[in-house]
């Protein structure tokens, strides 16, 4: 789920109203939405990379609202789409009509393909923003619109990039062509000085945010580049714009193309863009359309912004969400949702305009989904299902419930801790080497804090202690989740486990009891204590280890049918050192999944 951040101050003066931070977040829980977060561009700065983070004494102060938005509501992944529809939704404006609007001289912009292009990106498309005005704001928001997009439904631009220019500094008709990377010479994006493709290979390899896009194209023996009329490059997709095309708050005429493996996914991305950002057109919602040449000499206008009508039941609507409307209330809860809708002559029946930002739109269940946000889910009366259903709980979560109940009535606490942490709190904090560590890494983390999906429960654990040392001891806490280790032989290179981990934190270490929870769970298991002589038993023992993370001598491998799968002993002192304790304490930590 993507996460936007806009500034209060620009938000409530957008939609004419100030808010107090729950009203707010009531709002947007109306519509769907969350409140993720209220924080200050700083603040987020300290998080990502900490107190000595370059930048952070110009780091604004000003108050951003972090808002979680629906992985398929595209439209509302920048500023302009938030207000419109929240504003529609208040019912304070009608649903934005948007319509093609011919150039003035009655030339439109031209898009020729050429057929070497099939091999690498096969599809394009093209549109004008004309006569746009951009101020600070609205020019930082067009700029993420395009990154949100393009890591949401562009895939990391694997499947769509969108090229966005000032069309007053470039002449058409364009050319959408494939060529050998050492034919391809143009000064990238912010650049001075002019390099083939290879170069710029070469040169952004270690560049930290376009590295990740150029496998997309680097063994292909041809590179996409769009030109002008003049030869100019615009771009060479999917990694980076020309310097010469760039847009700046002076540009009053914006070419938008996308590049694409995917055409009804370029459709979309560009439908989005000129739907939000037209409002800021001297013609509000007007777009002015491109010819696209395709490969076969046809041609195709683009955007399409396309209107689609839906019959929907009034009967299978109130039926499907367990509420009793009438189909004009129906049809102005979902004119409230950006989908204008009214009532046909039939009693039962609705139609529903869907407009060109709400592509999320694809089965009448989705229709059904918005009358159900606009009536509000609370307000929706709980009653039984009219028929049986039969079922039965997951092998492993039943386990996991029985467990639960059984170690808390030993006398532990139960926690829940983040599954994400950080790279220290894995390896150095436990005295191991992260390279050692079979972790899955998070590519592009929001915090220092979670860098790695946990391959323990014990930091966690460690964690709540140290949240609470003014608590009397002893302290005794459990957890029994899932952790992520690396696995090459599973589809996805990872697989979960689902462990007990217990810690008793006193003024002894008192191993005899978290030894004497591991038998009592044993025991629970039904599985017996057995000798570590007799290979063939059934039962579980104990088997001293050596481990860096336990104080010397005082560490066991947990084996159960001659594997081990889990580990107990006392925390060395170093350890509790980095967690900032000071109280000895034991630990038992073993995988449940062999009970099952």
């Amino acid at each position: 789920m993507p996460t936007i951040g806009v500034k209060r101050d620009l938000l409530f003066e957008a939609l004419g109203t100030k808010y107090s931070d729950d009203d707010f977040q009531q709002l947007c829980f109306a519509f769907g939405l969350e409140l993720d977060e209220v924080t200050t561009e700083k603040q987020m700065l300290t998080r990502e990379q900490g107190d000595e983070a370059s930048g952070i004494a110009d780091a604004s102060e000003e108050i951003i609202y972090r808002i979680d938005i629906p992985a398929n509501r595209y439209d509302l992944l920048c500023l302009e789409g938030l207000v419109t529809s929240l504003l529609v939704f208040q019912g304070k404006i009608k649903p934005p009509k948007f319509e093609l609007c011919e150039p003035k001289d009655g030339k439109r912009q031209i898009l020729k393909i050429f057929p070497e292009t099939a091999s690498v990106r096969p599809y394009a498309v093209a549109a004008v923003l004309r006569d746009i005005k951009f101020t600070q704001s609205s020019y930082d928001s067009f700029i993420d619109l395009q990154d949100k997009l393009h890591q949401n439904i562009c895939r990391k631009r694997a499947l769509v990039a969108i090229g966005t220019h000032d069309l007053d500094s470039i002449q058409g008709p364009f050319r959408y062509e494939a060529r050998s990377p050492k034919d391809i010479n143009f000064i990238p994006l912010n650049q001075s000085k002019s390099m083939n493709g290879e170069e710029l290979m070469e040169f952004y390899n270690n560049h930290s945010q376009l590295k990740q896009y150029l496998p997309i194209i680097r063994d292909s023996p041809l590179y996409p580049v769009i030109y002008d009329a003049n030869d100019l490059v615009l771009s060479l997709p999917p990694i980076i714009n020309g310097n010469h095309s760039k847009i700046s708050l002076n540009t009053k005429n914006v070419f938008i193309e996308a590049t694409a493996t995917d055409l009804t996914k370029a459709k979309v991305v560009l439908d989005t863009i000129v739907c939000m950002f037209s409002t800021h057109c001297q013609q509000k919602f007007a777009v002015e359309p491109c010819d696209v040449i395709q490969p076969d000499g046809t041609i195709v206008t683009y955007p399409e912004l396309a209107v689609r009508q839906e019959i929907i039941s009034t009967n299978k609507t109130n039926k499907i969400i367990g509420i009793q409307e009438t189909p004009e209330k129906i049809a102005d809860m979902l004119t409230r949702m950006y989908l204008e809708a009214e009532k046909m002559t039939d009693e039962d029946s609705i139609q529903v305009s869907i407009p060109p930002t709400r592509h999320d739109i694809i089965h009448n269940c989705d229709i059904y989904e918005d009358v159900a946000i606009a009536y509000g889910y609370n307000n929706i009366r709980k009653t039984l299902p009219s028929f049986m259903h039969i079922a039965k709980q997951y092998p492993l979560n039943k386990l996991t419930e029985q467990l639960r109940e059984q170690v808390a009535q030993a006398g532990f606490t139960e926690t829940l801790t983040f599954t994400l942490c950080s790279r220290d709190d894995v390896a150095s904090k436990l005295n191991k080497i992260i390279d050692h560590i079979p972790a899955v890494h998070i590519a592009n983390p929001k915090t220092l804090e979670f860098q790695v999906v946990r391959t323990t429960l014990l930091p966690g654990l460690l964690k709540t202690l140290a949240a609470n040392r003014k608590m009397p001891l002893p302290l005794k806490l459990f957890e029994i989740s899932d952790v992520v280790i690396t696995d090459n032989e599973t589809e996805v290179g990872a697989r979960n486990e689902r462990r007990l981990c217990a810690i008793n934190c006193n003024k002894t270490a008192g191993f005899e009891v978290v030894h004497g929870l591991l038998d009592r769970v044993m025991q629970l298991l039904e599985v017996p204590w057995a000798s570590s002589n007799n290979s063939a038993s059934k039962g579980y023992w104990l088997q001293a280890v050596d481990d860096e993370t336990y104080f010397p001598g005082r560490c066991a491998y947990i084996i159960y049918n001659n594997v081990a799968i889990g580990k107990i002993g006392v925390l060395h002192p170093t350890v509790l050192q980095a967690f900032e304790l000071i109280t000895p304490c034991s630990v038992l930590e073993f995988n449940i999944e062999p009970f099952v």
